[in-house]
């Protein structure tokens, strides 16, 4: 499992490098537990005291972190679970209450994307967030979460999938809604999305971590529209992530790289604990 994805964003919010949380991110638990899903708040129990929905404590979690809102838009745990969000452009939608960042945060204390996904339609019952499209994967599943004020839920299959900000190239198929809005902007995301996906399509043989470097080098694309520079806006990070299998702590196995910056000019480094 690997990803590699930008992320876009006012200038001025504020942000923190990737760390390690040994008792998991944010404030509350698993969208899957019962608490958390229940709508009448968050679990106001130290982390240490959290658990997810099958009794264990929330797991380890390597993440940057929103200063600003306290959640996160990439991020993997020691239980095998990668999330990472994107903001949707709609015509319609709600206006959240809550940030979606946080929502990343609180499925990365989940031990599972199955249990992560039933959670995040549990909150979404109870709780108001802005449109997003939400990646949430393990070894045994992946699912792409799409939220416009009507939720839709994807099984992603084995190969390459890219999702930006008006839907994506998911199983192989174009899947984009294009907002009259910014309607210029979001046509060229489509044609962005689509020859993306052809350029990361890997060749036969392959290796993971060979795909991840080819992969980040068009994170500094301009052609691509993948990093972008406006008035008090653009790219801010980039995240190069791959998560290998194996048994134990899935974090002991999993590669991270973060550019601290627009990747065009800032390097990938490797976060320390």
């Amino acid at each position: 499992m690997a990803v590699a994805a930008n992320r876009d964003e006012v200038d001025d919010r504020p942000a923190e490098s990737p760390s390690y949380y040994p008792d998991g991110i944010g404030d509350t638990a698993c969208p899957g537990d019962s608490k958390s899903a229940s709508g009448t708040s968050p679990d106001p129990r130290p982390s240490s005291d959290r658990s997810t929905a099958e009794g264990e404590d929330s797991p380890a979690v390597l993440s940057p972190r929103d200063a600003r809102a306290g959640g996160t838009w990439i991020g993997a745990n020691d239980a095998g679970v990668v999330v990472a969000i994107t903001n949707r452009w709609a015509d319609a939608g709600p206006d959240g209450d809550r940030s979606r960042g946080l929502l990343v945060a609180d499925c990365l204390n989940c031990s599972g994307a199955e249990n992560a996904v039933r959670g995040v339609e549990r909150a979404l019952q109870h709780t108001t967030y802005s449109p997003f499209n939400l990646v949430v994967a393990d070894r045994r599943a992946a699912f792409l979460v799409e939220w416009d004020g009507t939720v839709t839920i994807t099984g992603l299959s084995p190969g390459v999938h890219v999702v930006v900000n008006v839907g994506g190239v998911v199983n192989g198929r174009d899947r984009f809604t294009l907002p009259s809005q910014r309607s210029a902007d979001a046509e060229q995301q489509r044609v962005n999305a689509r020859r993306l996906w052809e350029r990361v399509r890997p060749e036969p043989g392959t290796s993971p971590d060979r795909w991840l470097d080819s992969a980040g080098e068009t994170l500094a694309d301009h052609e691509l529209g993948a990093c972008v520079h406006g008035d008090g806006f653009g790219t801010r990070s980039a995240s190069l992530l791959r998560m290998a299998a194996g048994d134990g702590p899935a974090l002991k196995r999993t590669r991270y790289e973060y550019a601290d910056g627009p990747p065009c000019r800032t390097p990938f480094e490797t976060p320390t604990e």
